[in-house]
C-alpha cells in the first residue's frame, strides 16, 4: 500500500477521503509497521492540557472478540435469532484490521467535553491516516460502543467510553460519493451582530 512518501497533495488527500464499508473490505490490511505509523499519525490531535484522554486497542484475535461480543449480546437478548447472531459475528470479524478507540477522560481542569472532542478528532485522524497509507477505513459505533461489558473487554470502565470501532482494509468495491452538505447552508460570517441560523 501507499505511504506518506507518495506525491498526493495534502489538500487532495483530505478532499478525497471517503469511508469504505467495513463488510466490503478485503485483505491486506496494514502490516505492523504501517499500523504503527497510522496510530502515530492519529495521535497528533489537538489535546488541551496534553492529557492524551484516549487510547487504542488493536483487536488481534477477532474470533475470540466475536465469541465474547455474541456472549454479551445473548446475555441481554437470549432469544436472538440466527440472523441477529450472524450480524454480531460479522461485525466483529469484518475487515482485516480493527482498532478500538477508547475515550479515557482524565481528572483535570480541562472540561470533559474538550477531552471527548479530542477523542473524536483521534478517530478522524485515524481514518485520514489509513487513507494516506492507501487503505480505506470505517468508523462505526452501534450498540457495542455503549455497552459497559464490551468496554470491559478492552480493560475499560466508566468514565471511559468506546469512541468508535475503526475498521481498516483494502477497498473491496468502488467507493460511492455521498451527498455533502451545502457549505452556504452551514456557514455563517459574524460581523459584529447576531448570526441568523
Amino acid at each position: 500500500m501507499d505511504n506518506f512518501n507518495d506525491r498526493t497533495s495534502p489538500a487532495t488527500l483530505l478532499a478525497s477521503r471517503r469511508s469504505g464499508k467495513a463488510r466490503e473490505m478485503l485483505a491486506p490490511g496494514p502490516d505492523a509497521d504501517q499500523l504503527q505509523a497510522i496510530l502515530a499519525a492519529a495521535a497528533r490531535v489537538p489535546d488541551h492540557g496534553k492529557l492524551a484522554p484516549w487510547r487504542f486497542v488493536v483487536v488481534e484475535n477477532r474470533a475470540a472478540f466475536a465469541q465474547a461480543l455474541l456472549g454479551i449480546y445473548l446475555a441481554g437478548k437470549p432469544d436472538a435469532g440466527r440472523l441477529e447472531q450472524e450480524a454480531i459475528t460479522q461485525f466483529a470479524t469484518q475487515a482485516p484490521c480493527l482498532v478500538v478507540v477508547i475515550a479515557s477522560p482524565k481528572p483535570s481542569h480541562i472540561p470533559a467535553w474538550e477531552q471527548e472532542l479530542s477523542a473524536g478528532a483521534l478517530c478522524q485522524n485515524l481514518c485520514l491516516a489509513a487513507h494516506a497509507h492507501g487503505f480505506v477505513a470505517n468508523w462505526l459505533t452501534g450498540w457495542a460502543a455503549y455497552d459497559e461489558k464490551v468496554l470491559a473487554l478492552f480493560g475499560g470502565a466508566a468514565p471511559e467510553r468506546i469512541a468508535g470501532f475503526i475498521f481498516i482494509g483494502a477497498q473491496g468495491k468502488p467507493l460511492e460519493e455521498r451527498p455533502r452538505p451545502d457549505l452556504g447552508a452551514i456557514t455563517a460570517h459574524w460581523r459584529g451582530q447576531a448570526v441568523n441560523s
